[in-house]
């Protein structure tokens, strides 16, 4: 299981043979059934997940009660509410299981600790918070001028095998569009063979 971590890491930092033992220890197993939270609005985010298997997403509830999701997270991605994990302040955002799905979850202090150990993990995680930053400022730049069409096309071009598993209603949550575009959108595409 910690093939999938380690393969991970691999692709943006090398790690000795011992450093991929070591990293190892700093990680246990969480598994989620369907819809089962791994976070929840108000609680501390206690743990930084990995997803090994299956789909999450994180959310925040508007005052009319609809879910406003910000991330969709699949094998080989993290997730957390990575404000309340750093403070350890109560979270904003719920994260709940898409699917079922099985973790890998660190804690804050093993974080740092890891850090210590195996310094390259360090630089591991600057990447991902750089490629972080770039990925959503370009969300940003996409929904206040693309069309609904084309917040549609580039999702599915970016993850053209996890948009076969996620429902239209949770696509449309994400990309800021109603349910009813969405499905208007896939038959005029599926009409057009680009899907």
């Amino acid at each position: 299981m910690f093939e999938v971590l380690i393969s991970h890491v691999q692709n943006k930092v090398q790690l000795t043979d011992v450093e991929k033992i070591d990293l190892q220890s700093f990680f246990t197993v969480k598994n989620l059934k369907r819809k089962q939270f791994l976070l929840q609005e108000g609680d501390v985010c206690t743990h930084l997940s990995f997803v090994l298997k299956g789909l999450l997403k994180s959310y925040f509830v508007d005052e009319k009660g609809g879910e406003n999701i910000n991330m969709f997270a699949f094998e080989g991605w993290w997730i957390s509410d990575f404000k309340s994990f750093i403070s350890q302040e109560k979270a904003v955002l719920n994260i709940d299981a898409v699917e079922e799905t099985e973790l890998l979850i660190i804690s804050l202090d093993d974080y740092e600790k890891l850090m210590l150990k195996i310094p390259v993990m360090d630089r591991y995680f600057r990447i991902l918070y750089q490629n972080s930053l770039v990925t959503k400022d370009y969300r940003l730049i996409a929904s206040n001028s693309f069309t609904a069409e084309e917040k549609y096309l580039e999702f599915s071009k970016k993850s053209p095998e996890v948009i076969k598993r996620i429902p239209h209603n949770l696509i449309a949550s994400f990309l800021g569009l109603a349910p009813e575009t969405v499905s208007r959108i896939r038959k005029k595409l599926l009409l057009k063979n680009q899907l």
